[in-house]
């Protein structure tokens, strides 16, 4: 079946996004997320049937980045070069604040798999996992 967009709902009345995944280091990735680039943590639980996670939230809004943990270790698979977290920021210095924070913590750019980026202006980094996250100086629209 196919929806056309005239058949969708004028608004979609969404309160919250967040996005979910396994870590194998989960203390790592806090760090990464929370402490270099900046992402405030927002709730953090322990042994939720096994479970330890930590919620991290875009300042100001309904968007949330959620990293769990399991005492049997993680399911996750190993990521490609084109999973990614984009982040937009309100000009180059702003980004490349980000950017700086992230070399003194030891994490140098990439190469981005998609030229895109790089046309953009964008520096693509690796979490602790290897999931990329693309640092893009202004929105594109």
């Amino acid at each position: 079946m196919t929806v056309t967009t005239s058949e969708w709902p004028a608004e979609l009345d969404v309160a919250q996004v967040r996005m979910a995944r396994p870590t194998d280091k989960l203390a790592e990735v806090e760090e990464f997320y929370a402490t270099v680039i900046g992402l405030p943590v927002i709730y953090r639980f322990d042994n939720h049937a096994g479970y330890d996670g930590v919620m991290l939230g875009l300042p100001g809004t309904g968007y949330h980045l959620e990293f769990t943990t399991h005492v049997d270790g993680s399911p996750c698979p190993a990521p490609s070069a084109e999973n990614l977290l984009v982040l937009y920021f309100h000009g180059d210095a702003r980004m490349y604040e980000v950017a700086e924070r992230l070399g003194v913590a030891g994490h140098e750019p990439v190469a981005a798999e998609n030229p895109y980026w790089d046309g953009v202006g964008a520096l693509t980094f690796e979490d602790p996992d290897g999931w990329r996250v693309v640092l893009v100086p202004k929105p594109v629209f």
